[in-house]
């Protein structure tokens, strides 16, 4: 028997928000997308999720157990009645139950964002992936396109598809009978169950074709490399995730998966970024601070001059208008904080000039 609460990682009895945040942490360690990731495992804790997570389930669970998980076909719920399941416990186990694995898969993956497979052929999705991609400060700041070369399913661009020799019939499926499902009948001391299936041959269209595609061998997809394009929009933050819909890996029978990419920003040696503005420091003689005078600042830009007033103080910001970050059809602002320089030996002279401001006060 499966213990789903040791499966998160809870004691007997954990509530509602605990079970939540239990299972957020470990499906964020152990995602198959993740370097930490892990299928059978995730695929388990998502099952007790599936459980624990829902208060009726939850609760039949703890009072059941083992039955329980017998009766959910391992905790998947779906199109069994507990009810039902209960009197054939009763009465001698000679109840026949009937349950689509399409429908089960389908609102599971309704509950965690789908990606199970498994479902009717509109809700079949191919795998994400996920990339990492490394921007320089200045790339991130005005965007940038990139491209790179992935090896994935793809569509098959000879059958469309459809696995079938371009121009070929199509013919009724006679695996499933052109229905697009199979149904199978198990028996077990609690009566026989009948599971419907989408077929495997057809991938529940209920036609395949007569004569199959060479380049693809029938399956409708092949493994290539294909190059993806990327454009990285301006202002785009380290850690930041782009999402390109379809580009992820191809199925038999569904959609594709979507392609992740995860964005790696290096660091400027002297720019940094505030939001919408950027900052650096400007060290400043003494004497130009007391009197004032223009100083040339390194911006991405490249070198703009900017005017330091008489009597600048240290750590007085100056602001640049609109060499920031491209925004919203403008850009933000590039803010320039005053570093005084002192002096760490001074001449007889320049001693003797002090002396004699200091006498006047200043």
């Amino acid at each position: 028997m499966k213990d789903y609460y040791k499966i998160l990682g809870l004691q007997k009895g954990a509530n509602k928000d605990e079970v939540k945040k239990a299972f957020r942490q470990l499906a964020a360690k152990y995602h198959p997308d993740k370097s930490t990731g892990d299928e059978a495992k995730y695929k388990e804790i998502t099952e007790a999720y599936a459980v624990l997570g829902d208060e009726k389930k939850k609760k039949e669970y703890d009072t059941y157990g083992h039955a329980y998980q017998n009766a959910q076909g391992g905790g998947f719920g779906g199109g069994m009645n507990w009810a039902d399941f209960a009197r054939a416990q009763q009465g001698g186990g000679g109840q026949h139950f009937e349950f689509d694995l399409n429908d089960i898969f389908e609102n599971f993956g309704d509950v965690f964002g789908g990606g199970f497979g498994g479902g009717r052929s509109r809700q079949a999705r191919g795998r994400d992936i996920s990339i990492d991609i490394e921007l320089t400060f200045e790339e991130s700041i005005f965007g940038v396109k990139r491209h790179v070369l992935l090896t994935k399913n793809n569509v098959c661009t000879v059958c469309d598809g459809t696995g079938g020799k371009p121009g070929t019939e199509m013919k009724k499926c006679e695996t499933c009978n052109g229905q697009g499902k199979v149904r199978e009948v198990r028996n077990s001391i609690m009566g026989s169950f009948q599971t419907v299936r989408e077929c495997q041959v057809c991938h529940g269209r209920g036609e395949v074709p007569k004569e199959t595609c060479g380049t693809c061998a029938g399956q409708g997809i092949k493994r290539e490399e294909e190059e993806i394009n990327i454009e990285v929009p301006a202002g785009i933050q380290n850690g930041e995730m782009i999402r390109m819909t379809g580009r992820g890996e191809a199925i038999t029978g569904g959609q594709p998966g979507d392609l992740y990419i995860k964005i790696h920003v290096k660091s400027h040696p002297t720019i940094k970024r505030d939001g919408a503005n950027l900052t650096s420091d400007l060290h400043v003689k003494l004497s130009d601070a007391l009197l004032g005078a223009t100083y040339k600042v390194d911006t991405l830009d490249g070198q703009v001059d900017i005017k330091i007033p008489a009597g600048v103080t240290h750590g007085e910001v100056l602001r640049i208008r609109n060499k920031g970050v491209p925004q919203g059809g403008g850009r933000g602002n590039f803010m320039v904080k005053v570093k005084i320089d002192m002096p760490q030996k001074l001449s007889r002279k320049a001693k003797k000039m002090l002396e004699e401001l200091r006498g006047e006060g200043i």
